[in-house]
């Protein structure tokens, strides 16, 4: 996502809870000790993911590890509920400020005790059959956000190194883990540069991931702030994964980071953009889901890892557009990761204003997004 954007906080009995749990559920395959347990997973997989045709996983965005200084355990009670409302995916966008220095000195020098709260997660869903997908959102050279990296991912060796470096090192942690239970997704959004530069930067960290695992599911995002599929990846063999921002007039109303004008009118959907332009359902058909089905057409798995709508958006309006939207996504056979599950694109605890909340075990729940998700 192009911004940093507000979760609710967590309280310190979740942490405890997650700390404990994720120490106990991590034990076996963290330190070596798997073996015949992994095995089991194995042989207990009914289908095999494969970057040519990914299963729909639906889910959300978990942020704990994605805002610079706000470095926090991952939840259980997230995958519980993500879990018991029927949902099997959960993307982690990380920033290594969060496990390593933001200094180029320090940058191959990662944080154990950050990197075990990582694997809470992995065993979290494992635990509750949930697909985890990590995602380096601020990587060694760069971030689609500010501040910028002090050396460039796309023209520095340095940058690129210390990041082949850092997926390498998770390559390497979850090695065994069952890639139907986990999957990397190598940087968020990429912009700006061509094909070409992109093609030879995920080329280097590939190999570093297969270097160290072999069978590793890789999931590149498109060009464009993850707008524009890149056919010059698929001699990499990786699966790519798309948005659900547009249009960002309705998707980013009042949203600063997000390019919002003061003179924006309040959005409705479809929405009329001056005397000639609409955008509508059949807009989002043609615009981004044909070019993306003919990736995938091509041989390449598509999902939509981030999609949302900010909350000043009036709720009937947001919903509305999500309906169209899923239905399309539902229709091309796509899974999809909500930004977010607590905060302010998500179902819980979203601080919209039309919203009528359910309390939800001490959270307020948006239950007609819930549901309308639900039927996706």
């Amino acid at each position: 996502m192009g911004a940093e954007r507000e979760q609710a906080g967590l309280s310190r009995r979740d942490l405890l809870k997650a700390a404990a749990a994720g120490v106990m559920m991590t034990a076996a395959w963290s330190r070596g000790e798997p073996g015949e347990l992994q095995s089991q997973r194995v042989r207990e997989e009914k289908a095999v993911p494969d970057h040519t045709k990914l299963p729909r996983w639906r889910g959300f965005n978990l942020l704990e590890k994605f805002y610079q200084g706000r470095n926090e355990p991952f939840v259980e009670s997230d995958f519980e509920w993500i879990a018991e409302w029927g949902f099997d995916f959960v993307r982690l966008p990380l920033s290594y400020w969060n496990y390593a220095e933001p200094d180029p000195g320090k940058w191959l020098d990662l944080r154990e005790e950050v990197l075990k709260e990582i694997d809470q997660a992995v065993a979290f869903g494992r635990q509750h059959g949930i697909h985890v997908n990590i995602n380096f959102h601020r990587a060694p050279g760069f971030c689609v956000n500010p501040p910028a990296e002090p050396l460039s991912l796309w023209e520095d060796e340095r940058a690129l190194e210390a990041c082949a470096h850092h997926w390498g090192r998770f390559a390497e942690r979850y090695r065994g883990i069952p890639i139907a239970e986990l999957s990397f997704n190598l940087l968020n959004e990429p912009y700006d540069i061509t094909p070409e530069t992109y093609l030879r930067v995920a080329r280097r960290l590939v190999e570093a991931i297969r270097e160290k695992d072999a069978d590793r599911l890789v999931i590149a995002d498109g060009l464009q702030w993850g707008r524009v599929p890149v056919p010059a990846l698929m001699e990499l063999r990786v699966a790519q994964s798309t948005r659900g921002y547009d249009p960002t007039r309705l998707c980013f109303y009042k949203a600063e980071w997000g390019g919002a004008q003061p003179d924006w009118p309040v959005p409705t959907w479809p929405l009329k953009v001056g005397e000639d332009e609409v955008w509508d359902k059949e807009r989002l058909r043609r615009e981004y889901i044909e070019p993306w089905k003919a990736l995938e057409g091509r041989g390449v798995g598509v999902h939509v890892g981030e999609w949302g709508v900010y909350n000043p958006v009036p709720h009937d309006v947001a919903l509305a557009w999500a309906r169209d939207y899923l239905s399309l996504w539902k229709e091309a056979g796509w899974g999809y990761g909500l930004w977010n599950f607590r905060g302010v694109f998500g179902i819980l605890d979203s601080h919209r204003d039309d919203v009528a909340y359910e309390d939800f075990r001490g959270h307020k729940l948006d239950r007609k997004f819930l549901e309308l998700l639900r039927e996706s």
